[in-house]
């Protein structure tokens, strides 16, 4: 079986999609590039009947290599985002606080520090029909420079170059809007500077990293 171990990690990921509260139903969609093919979700599957060999394994250009289901309808979406960034995975949700979000606002903005694990604001990709090449595309310009964006009345896509990156950045996502929406509903949220949403950016890509030893020890 093509890309077992993605296929399988996918599965794994999309169990835990309805328990974290990410998505409603068969909503939301994973998929992780290994090389130049995507194991990508099928379309309208319960994520409780989902198994490796029904996740699908396509070509950049969408031909399917071996796929026993139709790709979720998103794909496009998927490819766009492997076409214009380094992504190695990407997590579509429709969780509630940030769906919400996404129809009052432009971005998410530095409401707590921890927006610096997306490059800064979170920008609302403009609206489109799901599933069209426009939506693909507008999700890719609003990912510029982020690792994260929400779908204008739609939803959020994270991406990393680990599924457990991205599907983490999916939940810390959806805590952020829900600060914000929170924080909104009691007056005007004071925000961080982007200095220090730099700041914040920089001391994140080394934490938990250990130092570097002593040459002179």
């Amino acid at each position: 079986m093509l890309l077992e171990a993605e296929r399988r990690e996918i599965v794994e990921y999309c169990r835990k999609l309805r328990p974290d509260g990410l998505v409603v139903g068969t909503s939301g969609n994973l998929s992780v590039r290994s090389g130049d093919l995507v194991a990508v979700t099928p379309s309208g599957l319960d994520y409780d009947e989902l198994a490796p060999e029904l996740v699908g394994v396509h070509r950049l250009d969408g031909t399917a290599v071996e796929a026993p289901l139709a790709p979720t309808s998103e794909l496009p979406m998927h490819l766009a985002v492997y076409e214009r960034t380094g992504a190695r995975a990407v997590v579509h949700t429709h969780s509630t606080a940030a769906t919400a979000l996404s129809t009052l606002v432009d971005e998410l903005p530095a409401i707590h520090y921890l927006i610096a694990m997306f490059g800064g604001p979170v920008r609302v990709a403009r609206y489109a029909t799901y599933g069209t090449r426009e939506l693909a595309e507008n999700v890719a310009e609003a990912l510029a420079g982020r690792t994260a964006c929400l779908l204008g009345n739609h939803g959020t896509i994270t991406i990393g170059d680990t599924l457990a990156k991205a599907y983490s950045g999916a939940v810390y996502l959806e805590w952020l809007c829900e600060v914000y929406l929170r924080a909104a509903a009691c007056g005007t949220p004071r925000l961080l500077p982007p200095e220090e949403i730099e700041l914040v950016r920089r001391k994140i890509a080394t934490y938990g990293q250990a130092r570097p030893r002593d040459p002179e020890r």
